[in-house]
């Protein structure tokens, strides 16, 4: 674990070495509530898998991260990809990496492959938005009201320094009326590296239109798994099926 500084916040940041050096580096792109730690094992099962290297980091405001300062606007994941990202490759000297996001981190992962700022060798996006559905808004009012009457808090609290920041943060940028016009398609025509897209059937934050439109308008080679019994966290969900996509996915590369 080691602190860099990207976009003016110390972020968390781990580092998996890799077997094979000419291979590509991964870097993973966590959820709206995630962080370094609640990936889990996934990034070194992906990184043993495919003998790259790998690195994760927690973005501002989550893990071990510097704490969120104030609320996050509409534009929070357009910044995240276009500012802070960059910076953290840079620091890292990762020229063409391999992106693998999950949900808010697949959204930044297709920003910054479709905005011609950085090279991509590839993506992979699990359960990814790219504009705003009444199921993802109705998923996440539903999540409100889980914080304020579960143990949530406490069991973010495992990964998180500020728990309550990264809820917050999350949940009520998404819930801002403004959100609702939030949309990203205009960066996937220029989408030109390999993309794989993977979607539970039974997410509960999105439907199979979010990959359609990615299918529909990606300017580079386009894979699709549509999972089944896989709600929004594939690699969690159906882990071993994820994890065989990404290998043969990553092997193209």
């Amino acid at each position: 674990m080691s602190f860099v500084t990207a976009a003016g916040r110390r972020l968390d940041t781990r580092r998996i070495e890799p077997r094979d050096a000419d291979r590509p580096v991964l870097v993973f792109l966590h959820e709206g509530l995630g962080s370094i730690e609640l990936w889990r094992d996934f990034p070194e099962r992906v990184a043993e898998a495919t003998g790259c290297g790998a690195l994760v980091y927690s973005r501002y405001g989550y893990g071990r991260s510097e704490r969120l300062e104030g609320s996050r606007n509409p534009d929070y994941l357009h910044i995240e990809a276009l500012e802070a990202l960059p910076q953290v490759l840079d620091a890292f000297g990762i020229r063409e990496p391999v992106l693998i996001g999950h949900s808010d981190g697949a959204s930044i992962a297709l920003i910054l492959a479709g905005s011609g700022l950085r090279p991509v060798r590839g993506a992979v996006v699990m359960a990814p938005h790219v504009f705003v559905e009444d199921i993802t808004i109705a998923g996440i009012e539903e999540v409100r009201t889980a914080y304020r009457e579960t143990d949530l808090a406490k069991r973010l609290g495992r990964y998180h320094d500020d728990p309550d920041g990264v809820f917050r943060g999350w949940n009520d940028a998404w819930l801002n009326p403004a959100f609702r016009s939030w949309n990203i398609e205009g960066f996937l025509p220029g989408i030109r590296c390999p993309l794989l897209a993977v979607q539970g059937i039974g997410d509960e934050y999105a439907t199979l239109a979010q990959i359609d439109a990615i299918e529909r308008q990606t300017g580079g080679r386009f894979e699709r798994l549509d999972l089944p019994d896989c709600r929004h966290t594939p690699h969690r969900d159906q882990p071993q099926r994820t994890l065989d996509a990404l290998r043969r996915f990553v092997e193209t590369l």
